[in-house]
């Protein structure tokens, strides 16, 4: 039965970190090869968001069940600046960082669930789903 796991992003190595947990908890539920990089790379945005606008934070990797349904849950947690305007946050092409704005709408369309929850100097919560098809 696979674990949840909890990881604290401080530098890049726990950016990688936590890709690497996303991956392995993804493979150990049964999901694909493409559902396994979709996870992977959602837990590699929400993880560089944190330590790029928050400095630090966590993301949480865990299964998750709805009846004979089973899939996995990430969630990003910081106490950073928060995001002023999340529906321009939320739309293609906006950066603050200069990348190349994929970021959350790029999360948003990975995944099955998401729901976003940011107070301006309080933080963000960010949740993620996949579930296996």
């Amino acid at each position: 039965m696979a674990n949840k796991s909890c990881i604290k992003i401080n530098n890049e190595w726990d950016i990688v970190k936590a890709r690497q947990q996303g991956r392995n908890l993804a493979k150990e539920l049964g999901f694909g090869i493409v559902d396994q990089a979709r996870i992977t790379t959602t837990v590699s945005e929400l993880a560089r968001n944190i330590f790029l606008y928050a400095n630090t934070g966590e993301i949480m990797i865990e299964p998750i069940y709805d009846g004979i349904k089973k899939g996995l849950k990430i969630t990003a947690k910081d106490n950073g600046p928060g995001i002023k305007d999340i529906r321009t946050a939320m739309e293609d092409g906006y950066s603050t960082s200069g990348g190349l704005g994929a970021g959350l709408p790029g999360v948003k369309r990975l995944m099955d669930d998401f729901m976003i929850q940011s107070k301006e100097n309080k933080g963000t919560e960010i949740i993620a789903s996949k579930w296996l098809r």
